[in-house]
Protein backbone atom coordinates (compact mmCIF):
# COMPACT_ATOMS: atom_id res chain seq x y z
CA UNK A 1 0.00 0.00 0.00
CA UNK A 2 1.16 3.21 -0.78
CA UNK A 3 1.72 6.02 1.42
CA UNK A 4 -1.54 8.83 1.19
CA UNK A 5 0.56 11.97 -0.09
CA UNK A 6 -2.02 15.53 0.21
CA UNK A 7 -0.40 18.28 -1.72
CA UNK A 8 -2.15 21.59 -2.41
CA UNK A 9 -2.28 22.22 -5.84
CA UNK A 10 -2.62 26.19 -5.25
CA UNK A 11 0.91 26.37 -3.45
CA UNK A 12 3.75 27.90 -5.42
CA UNK A 13 5.85 24.68 -5.37
CA UNK A 14 2.85 22.33 -5.97
CA UNK A 15 4.75 20.95 -9.13
CA UNK A 16 8.10 20.31 -7.23
CA UNK A 17 6.57 18.70 -4.47
CA UNK A 18 4.34 16.89 -6.81
CA UNK A 19 7.76 15.60 -8.72
CA UNK A 20 9.69 14.98 -5.16
CA UNK A 21 6.85 12.48 -4.20
CA UNK A 22 6.64 10.77 -7.60
CA UNK A 23 10.42 10.54 -7.51
CA UNK A 24 10.04 8.10 -4.54
CA UNK A 25 7.80 5.75 -6.08
CA UNK A 26 6.28 5.25 -2.54
CA UNK A 27 3.64 7.66 -2.41
CA UNK A 28 -0.07 8.07 -3.46
CA UNK A 29 0.16 11.73 -4.61
CA UNK A 30 -3.83 13.34 -4.23
CA UNK A 31 -4.07 16.70 -4.96
CA UNK A 32 -6.37 18.45 -2.47
CA UNK A 33 -8.57 21.40 -1.66
CA UNK A 34 -7.24 22.61 1.39
CA UNK A 35 -10.62 23.02 3.17
CA UNK A 36 -11.03 19.34 2.63
CA UNK A 37 -7.61 18.06 4.25
CA UNK A 38 -8.60 17.10 7.65
CA UNK A 39 -11.76 14.83 6.06
CA UNK A 40 -9.56 13.46 3.41
CA UNK A 41 -6.88 12.51 6.38
CA UNK A 42 -9.36 11.13 8.35
CA UNK A 43 -10.75 8.92 5.31
CA UNK A 44 -7.48 7.82 4.66
CA UNK A 45 -6.89 6.27 8.42
CA UNK A 46 -9.58 4.90 8.57
CA UNK A 47 -8.79 3.29 5.35
CA UNK A 48 -6.10 1.94 6.93
CA UNK A 49 -3.47 3.85 6.06
CA UNK A 50 -0.14 3.53 8.61
CA UNK A 51 2.01 6.46 7.55
CA UNK A 52 0.06 10.16 5.72
CA UNK A 53 2.00 12.40 4.33
CA UNK A 54 0.84 16.05 3.99
CA UNK A 55 2.93 18.86 1.77
CA UNK A 56 2.54 22.26 3.39
CA UNK A 57 3.38 24.94 5.75
CA UNK A 58 2.78 24.78 9.14
CA UNK A 59 -1.04 25.13 9.19
CA UNK A 60 -1.29 22.37 7.44
CA UNK A 61 0.81 20.12 9.03
CA UNK A 62 -1.17 20.66 12.33
CA UNK A 63 -4.62 20.19 10.18
CA UNK A 64 -3.09 16.74 9.55
CA UNK A 65 -1.74 15.83 12.98
CA UNK A 66 -5.04 16.85 14.62
CA UNK A 67 -6.24 13.87 12.71
CA UNK A 68 -3.25 11.61 13.86
CA UNK A 69 -2.30 12.97 17.42
CA UNK A 70 -2.76 10.36 19.94
CA UNK A 71 -3.10 6.89 17.60
CA UNK A 72 -0.20 4.63 16.09
CA UNK A 73 -0.64 6.09 12.78
CA UNK A 74 2.71 8.25 11.68
CA UNK A 75 2.62 11.73 9.94
CA UNK A 76 5.43 12.98 7.87
CA UNK A 77 5.87 16.24 6.53
CA UNK A 78 7.19 17.49 3.03
CA UNK A 79 8.28 21.34 4.10
CA UNK A 80 5.90 23.08 1.21
CA UNK A 81 4.82 26.19 2.41
CA UNK A 82 5.49 29.88 3.87
CA UNK A 83 5.92 28.93 7.60
CA UNK A 84 7.85 25.53 8.25
CA UNK A 85 8.93 25.53 11.68
CA UNK A 86 7.87 22.05 12.56
CA UNK A 87 9.94 20.53 9.57
CA UNK A 88 13.05 22.50 10.64
CA UNK A 89 12.49 21.61 14.43
CA UNK A 90 12.77 17.89 12.80
CA UNK A 91 15.59 18.43 10.79
CA UNK A 92 13.33 17.62 8.05
CA UNK A 93 15.07 19.44 4.87
CA UNK A 94 14.53 21.92 2.94
CA UNK A 95 15.05 20.35 -0.13
CA UNK A 96 11.83 18.54 -1.15
CA UNK A 97 13.36 15.51 -2.96
CA UNK A 98 15.54 15.05 0.10
CA UNK A 99 12.65 15.58 2.35
CA UNK A 100 10.63 13.09 0.23
CA UNK A 101 13.14 10.61 0.84
CA UNK A 102 13.20 11.04 4.63
CA UNK A 103 9.18 10.64 5.03
CA UNK A 104 9.45 7.49 2.97
CA UNK A 105 12.13 5.90 5.23
CA UNK A 106 11.79 4.37 8.68
CA UNK A 107 13.14 6.51 11.39
CA UNK A 108 9.89 7.82 13.72
CA UNK A 109 9.92 9.69 16.56
CA UNK A 110 7.27 11.05 18.92
CA UNK A 111 6.95 14.81 19.79
CA UNK A 112 4.82 17.04 21.90
CA UNK A 113 1.85 19.21 20.58
CA UNK A 114 -0.72 21.23 22.16
CA UNK A 115 -4.11 22.23 22.19
CA UNK A 116 -6.40 25.23 22.79
CA UNK A 117 -10.20 24.02 22.85
CA UNK A 118 -9.66 21.27 20.47
CA UNK A 119 -7.69 23.06 18.54
CA UNK A 120 -3.83 20.73 18.09
CA UNK A 121 -0.80 23.20 17.37
CA UNK A 122 2.23 22.11 16.71
CA UNK A 123 4.75 25.53 17.65
CA UNK A 124 3.26 28.47 19.00
CA UNK A 125 -0.37 29.72 19.60
CA UNK A 126 -1.16 33.98 21.04
CA UNK A 127 -3.66 36.55 21.59
CA UNK A 128 -3.08 40.16 21.21
CA UNK A 129 -0.93 41.88 19.44
CA UNK A 130 0.88 39.19 17.81
CA UNK A 131 -2.45 38.58 16.04
CA UNK A 132 -2.74 41.85 14.37
CA UNK A 133 0.51 41.00 13.21
CA UNK A 134 0.12 37.95 11.43
CA UNK A 135 -3.33 39.50 9.73
CA UNK A 136 -1.77 42.31 8.46
CA UNK A 137 1.52 40.64 6.84
CA UNK A 138 -1.08 37.89 5.24
CA UNK A 139 -2.78 41.09 3.20
CA UNK A 140 0.92 42.42 2.63
CA UNK A 141 2.21 39.07 1.52
CA UNK A 142 -0.23 39.01 -1.71
CA UNK A 143 1.66 41.91 -2.81
CA UNK A 144 5.54 42.05 -0.93
CA UNK A 145 8.33 39.60 -0.31
CA UNK A 146 7.98 38.02 3.05
CA UNK A 147 10.27 39.89 5.26
CA UNK A 148 9.38 43.37 4.37
CA UNK A 149 5.85 42.21 4.46
CA UNK A 150 7.16 41.02 8.28
CA UNK A 151 8.95 44.26 8.97
CA UNK A 152 6.08 46.61 7.74
CA UNK A 153 3.36 44.32 9.73
CA UNK A 154 5.62 45.04 13.09
CA UNK A 155 5.77 48.49 12.62
CA UNK A 156 1.63 48.44 11.81
CA UNK A 157 1.07 46.27 14.95
CA UNK A 158 2.70 48.86 17.14
CA UNK A 159 0.35 51.42 15.86
CA UNK A 160 -2.87 49.77 16.18
CA UNK A 161 -2.25 47.32 19.12
CA UNK A 162 -4.51 47.42 21.66
CA UNK A 163 -4.79 46.44 25.52
CA UNK A 164 -6.35 42.92 26.17
CA UNK A 165 -7.83 42.05 29.76
CA UNK A 166 -7.10 38.47 30.40
CA UNK A 167 -7.15 36.62 33.36
CA UNK A 168 -4.70 34.06 33.13
CA UNK A 169 -5.35 30.33 36.19
CA UNK A 170 -2.93 28.02 36.80
CA UNK A 171 -3.24 24.95 39.03
CA UNK A 172 -6.55 27.06 40.44
CA UNK A 173 -4.52 30.51 41.00
CA UNK A 174 -5.57 33.63 38.91
CA UNK A 175 -3.71 36.59 38.10
CA UNK A 176 -5.52 39.15 36.06
CA UNK A 177 -2.89 41.34 33.56
CA UNK A 178 -4.03 44.00 31.34
CA UNK A 179 -1.73 42.24 28.44
CA UNK A 180 -0.47 43.11 24.97
CA UNK A 181 0.34 39.52 23.70
CA UNK A 182 -0.21 36.25 25.44
CA UNK A 183 1.84 34.01 23.81
CA UNK A 184 2.04 29.78 24.34
CA UNK A 185 4.50 27.88 22.82
CA UNK A 186 4.80 23.55 22.66
CA UNK A 187 7.77 23.35 24.98
CA UNK A 188 10.14 26.06 26.28
CA UNK A 189 11.04 28.02 23.79
CA UNK A 190 14.28 30.39 22.55
CA UNK A 191 13.44 34.32 22.44
CA UNK A 192 17.20 35.61 21.68
CA UNK A 193 18.66 35.50 17.76
CA UNK A 194 19.71 34.02 16.29
CA UNK A 195 17.37 31.09 17.33
CA UNK A 196 14.08 33.10 18.14
CA UNK A 197 10.71 31.37 18.30
CA UNK A 198 13.04 27.81 17.91
CA UNK A 199 12.39 25.19 20.65
CA UNK A 200 15.12 24.95 23.11
CA UNK A 201 17.19 21.88 22.81
CA UNK A 202 16.55 19.57 25.54
CA UNK A 203 14.94 22.31 27.52
CA UNK A 204 12.00 21.89 30.09
CA UNK A 205 8.88 20.16 28.31
CA UNK A 206 5.08 21.78 28.20
CA UNK A 207 3.47 24.75 27.77
CA UNK A 208 5.72 27.81 27.88
CA UNK A 209 3.41 31.04 28.71
CA UNK A 210 4.69 34.29 28.19
CA UNK A 211 2.43 37.25 29.15
CA UNK A 212 3.71 40.60 28.19
CA UNK A 213 2.06 42.94 30.39
CA UNK A 214 0.90 46.44 28.46
CA UNK A 215 3.16 49.37 29.33
CA UNK A 216 2.31 51.95 26.60
CA UNK A 217 4.34 51.24 22.96
CA UNK A 218 7.85 52.65 23.93
CA UNK A 219 7.95 50.22 26.37
CA UNK A 220 6.99 46.91 24.96
CA UNK A 221 9.58 47.99 22.20
CA UNK A 222 12.07 47.95 24.69
CA UNK A 223 10.42 44.91 25.85
CA UNK A 224 10.83 43.19 22.39
CA UNK A 225 14.68 44.36 21.79
CA UNK A 226 15.71 43.43 24.93
CA UNK A 227 14.11 39.46 24.69
CA UNK A 228 15.98 39.75 21.23
CA UNK A 229 19.26 40.66 22.11
CA UNK A 230 19.18 39.28 26.09
CA UNK A 231 17.22 36.64 25.94
CA UNK A 232 13.61 35.60 27.62
CA UNK A 233 15.44 35.02 31.41
CA UNK A 234 17.37 38.29 31.60
CA UNK A 235 13.82 40.28 30.47
CA UNK A 236 11.50 38.26 32.52
CA UNK A 237 13.31 39.26 35.78
CA UNK A 238 11.24 43.16 34.73
CA UNK A 239 7.48 43.54 35.84
CA UNK A 240 6.55 43.66 31.75
CA UNK A 241 7.08 40.27 30.89
CA UNK A 242 5.87 37.03 32.79
CA UNK A 243 7.52 33.45 32.02
CA UNK A 244 6.60 30.16 33.11
CA UNK A 245 6.47 26.60 32.01
CA UNK A 246 3.41 24.61 32.88
CA UNK A 247 0.78 21.42 32.04
CA UNK A 248 -2.25 23.33 31.22
CA UNK A 249 -4.00 27.13 31.40
CA UNK A 250 -7.08 28.90 31.43
CA UNK A 251 -7.21 32.34 29.66
CA UNK A 252 -10.52 34.27 30.40
CA UNK A 253 -11.24 37.08 28.43
CA UNK A 254 -14.25 39.73 28.59
CA UNK A 255 -15.56 39.07 24.99
CA UNK A 256 -17.26 35.66 24.32
CA UNK A 257 -15.08 35.54 21.37
CA UNK A 258 -11.69 35.82 21.16
CA UNK A 259 -8.94 35.53 17.62
CA UNK A 260 -6.74 32.85 18.35
CA UNK A 261 -3.22 32.42 15.99
CA UNK A 262 -1.99 28.94 16.08
CA UNK A 263 0.62 28.09 14.12
CA UNK A 264 0.17 31.00 11.69
CA UNK A 265 -3.30 30.49 10.79
CA UNK A 266 -6.18 32.72 12.98
CA UNK A 267 -9.37 31.18 14.26
CA UNK A 268 -11.76 32.87 16.78
CA UNK A 269 -12.66 30.55 19.32
CA UNK A 270 -15.15 30.83 22.28
CA UNK A 271 -13.80 31.64 25.66
CA UNK A 272 -12.71 30.87 27.97
CA UNK A 273 -8.91 29.27 26.56
CA UNK A 274 -7.97 26.22 27.54
CA UNK A 275 -4.54 25.59 26.73
CA UNK A 276 -3.28 21.70 27.29
CA UNK A 277 0.37 20.32 26.43
CA UNK A 278 -0.10 16.72 25.12
CA UNK A 279 3.37 14.69 25.42
CA UNK A 280 4.51 12.27 22.87
CA UNK A 281 1.18 12.38 21.09
CA UNK A 282 2.27 12.45 17.71
CA UNK A 283 4.53 10.26 15.92
CA UNK A 284 6.53 12.01 13.38
CA UNK A 285 9.21 10.41 10.65
CA UNK A 286 12.35 11.99 10.72
CA UNK A 287 15.80 11.74 9.47
CA UNK A 288 17.64 8.18 10.10
CA UNK A 289 20.23 9.43 13.00
CA UNK A 290 22.33 7.13 15.14
CA UNK A 291 19.74 7.27 17.99
CA UNK A 292 17.01 5.27 19.05
CA UNK A 293 14.17 6.16 16.48
CA UNK A 294 11.57 4.91 19.14
CA UNK A 295 12.97 7.37 21.82
CA UNK A 296 10.66 11.00 22.42
CA UNK A 297 12.20 13.70 19.93
CA UNK A 298 13.52 16.89 21.59
CA UNK A 299 13.24 18.84 18.13
CA UNK A 300 16.23 21.29 18.49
Amino acid sequence: MRIPAFVNPGAGNAEKARDALASTGLFDVREIDPAQLESLVRTAVGEGARRVLVAGGDGSIATGAGVVAGTEVELAVLPAGTLNHFARDLGIPENLEEAARVAAGPAVATTDVAYVGDKLFLNTSSIGAYVIFARVREKLEKRLPYKMASVLALIQTFLRMRKVAVELEVEGKAQVYRASVVFVGVDERELQFPTLGNRVKDGQRGLHVMVVRDRGRLRLLALVIGAIFKGVDEVSRTIELDSFIVERCRITMRKSLARVAADGEIKSMPTPLEYRIARDALHVVIASTDEDPAKPLSPS
